[in-house]
């Protein structure tokens, strides 16, 4: 099972115009079939004038599910290069939809192709990628006097803070690689003079 993927950093929209064709393409992060499909359902109403809302996605940290649709172009023209592109690019857990406006000049096979893998990168380099990780969580417990200032350190390490409760005493999860349990413990030791007590939880993507 992987340990890291990458997706789509944030849902958005990009634009190009190729011969007077507009490809206007949407990435959003999914996490179900259900949700790309809520993703691609909501496209065509925002746009239902256009000719195609064709689309692609990739779900599951091991990007096992992928589907891709050509919405009308000729098969193999447009949801295919999309998937590519998102395959290339190893995001998984994101959905692209690109919505045509055609303009008049037809542009081929391999123009649709590279019109519509275009649409698709651009996008993801405008909106950025994000990286998950699976980690470890421990349950961190300390009394409040000491808490800020490890909340400030804990922030500046190279652990990742999931959650932070605040109720009897203050409670912090925190993801720790599975080959450093060891070496955290041993840094909240003399972060906190022994003040803090650990426990292993459980296991989350996180990122």
């Amino acid at each position: 099972m992987a340990d890291r993927y990458l997706t789509i950093a944030r849902a958005g929209e990009h634009e190009i115009e190729i011969k007077r064709s507009r490809f206007i393409c949407a990435l959003a992060p999914v996490d179900s079939v259900e949700a790309a499909r809520e993703v691609i359902a909501g496209r065509r109403k925002a746009d239902p004038d256009a000719r195609h809302h064709c689309h692609a996605f990739v779900l599951g940290p091991d990007g096992r599910t992928a589907r891709s649709s050509d919405d009308g172009e000729p098969a193999g023209t447009a949801g295919m290069p999309m998937l590519e592109v998102l395959k290339r690019r190893e995001l998984t857990d994101t959905v692209a939809v690109v919505t045509r406006y055609f303009g008049g000049v037809l542009l081929g096979a391999g123009g649709l192709i590279r019109a519509y893998s275009q649409a698709v990168a651009e996008a993801a380099d405008v909106l950025g990628v994000r990286e998950y990780q699976r980690l470890n969580l421990v349950a961190v417990t300390m009394d409040y006097g000491p808490a800020g200032r490890f909340e400030s350190d804990l922030r500046a390490s190279k652990y990742l803070l999931s959650g932070i409760r605040y109720e009897e005493v203050a409670r912090f999860e925190v993801g720790v690689k599975a080959g450093e349990l060891d070496g955290f413990r041993a840094w909240l030791a003399d972060l906190t003079g022994g003040a803090a007590t650990a426990e292993e939880i459980g296991e989350d993507w996180l990122g």
